[in-house]
């Protein structure tokens, strides 16, 4: 480490407490530097071993340093006992940002305000919760007002991006990426955001130099390693996986996605995935999903799908002659118009009621209203990139989208194991909502 880099370290370690600027010149010094994360973690180790139960200034200082190892049930502890100011109430508030606790987050940001926080960055921070809590008209209406004063900065700059990924305007999100890093090399949440980003849309070696550089340098990011992992295990490369995911439990050895992520990556090694059949399933669901408004049907017949709304190849096939014929006006011609249409794609009524087939759990798929908690975008989830391929694949839009889904169809997906089982499980109950079970 250059000498001046070492002396402007050890200064500010050597302090009796830490405040946010304090914070933000240890980043900046460890900036570029090889391993600075492995720097950090060894200065963190030393820190804990003198502060055991550290209280008051101590405890600030500790806490700022748990925050910054990903540490964030831990660093709220601490905070608890720590001196009450500015800087104690921001850390905490990021920490239950990062925990997903966004009501809780923004308290304790309007609380670091009262106590002399800046009031733009607080703003700031509070749009970018509503973002992640799934609230984007209400977020870009806050980014609107602010854009005038704040437009260039690094920070409006990631908050716009991040509203206009979950918008969906993912080429407009990655340019404001790369403007809030032009504007801030060390923007770490940027830099994740854009990884994510390549990571998505096939780019994988970008992703993957993006994600080195989150983790090249304190704050330990977490769901960087993870991501990584991801990759290196798609790419066969089952060491590397692993020893990503063990830079996780190194400083969070409770971190749940990352112990069974481990699970993951010894059963990739011995997963056989049939892509023929990949093959025959997905076309088969294409024939299932066909509307039957696609074939010549007479008036009569069509007035009836439709008031026994019956949209689809699917679900005419698990529709008998008996309840077609039970509705009222329907009779024997129409019930031949609908079984001739079927025979000409291979299919009959009542086939999925009689077998066990492979797309049987397709063609069960329930309506699902899209109001209210149900129509929450996907992508406000902050689902992992695995599980976001997931959702893609299955064409999952929204939250209603999503509990239509059994843990079979999603387990079908390759690559997807109980490691993203578990987070869709936990995104859900997060919401109060579960996948449908089989009938």
């Amino acid at each position: 480490m250059d000498q001046a880099v070492r002396d402007g370290v050890e200064a500010v370690v050597a302090k009796e407490t830490w405040t946010g600027e304090d914070y933000d010149e240890l980043l900046r010094l460890l900036f570029g530097l090889p391993d600075a994360a492995g720097k950090f973690k060894e200065i963190v180790a030393k820190m804990l071993a003198a502060n055991a139960e550290p209280s008051g200034a101590a405890a600030l200082k500790v806490g700022i340093a748990r925050f910054a190892m990903c540490q964030y049930e831990a660093a709220i502890k601490v905070f608890a006992n720590a001196t009450d100011n500015k800087d104690r109430r921001y850390f905490q508030a990021l920490c239950h940002k990062y925990l997903r606790q966004y009501d809780e987050a923004a308290e304790e940001f309007e609380r670091a305000r009262a106590r002399g926080w800046d009031s733009d960055k607080i703003n700031l921070a509070i749009v970018e919760l509503q973002a992640l809590a799934g609230r984007l008209e209400e977020a870009a209406k806050g980014l609107a007002k602010m854009e005038k004063k704040l437009g260039e900065t690094a920070d409006w700059l990631y908050v716009r991006g991040l509203v206009d990924e979950l918008l969906g305007n993912g080429e407009r999100a990655a340019e404001l990426y790369e403007r809030a890093r032009a504007a801030d090399p060390s923007h770490s949440g940027a830099a994740f955001r854009l990884a994510y980003y390549n990571d998505l849309h096939g780019d994988e070696k970008r992703a993957v130099e993006l994600y080195k550089e989150c983790i090249s340098r304190p704050p330990v990011h977490a769901n960087a390693l993870l991501n990584l992992g991801v990759l290196y295990e798609d790419a066969g490369e089952y060491d590397k996986a692993v020893s990503a995911i063990q830079r996780v439990l190194a400083t969070n050895p409770s971190h749940p996605r990352a112990r069974l992520f481990l699970k993951d990556v010894a059963a990739s090694k011995s997963m056989y995935y049939d892509e023929e059949q990949a093959k025959r399933m997905a076309r088969r669901n294409a024939v299932l999903d066909i509307p039957v408004t696609d074939f010549e049907l007479s008036v009569r017949a069509r007035n009836c799908l439709k008031k026994m709304n019956i949209r689809t190849l699917g679900d005419l096939i698990k529709t008998t002659e008996s309840s077609l014929l039970g509705y009222k006006n329907f009779g024997e011609t129409s019930l031949k118009e609908i079984k001739d249409m079927l025979a000409a794609k291979g299919l009959r009524l009542g086939q999925a009621l009689e077998e066990d087939s492979e797309f049987q759990d397709v063609i069960r798929r329930p309506s699902v209203g899209n109001e209210g908690v149900l129509a929450t975008p996907i992508k406000a989830l902050g689902l992992s990139v695995r599980c976001s391929r997931a959702m893609e694949i299955l064409q999952v839009t929204t939250l209603g989208e999503l509990v239509a889904k059994t843990e079979a169809e999603l387990l079908g997906c390759r690559n997807f194991g109980q490691t993203s089982l578990n987070e869709i499980r936990q995104k859900l109950a997060e919401y109060g909502l579960k996948l449908r079970e089989m009938s």
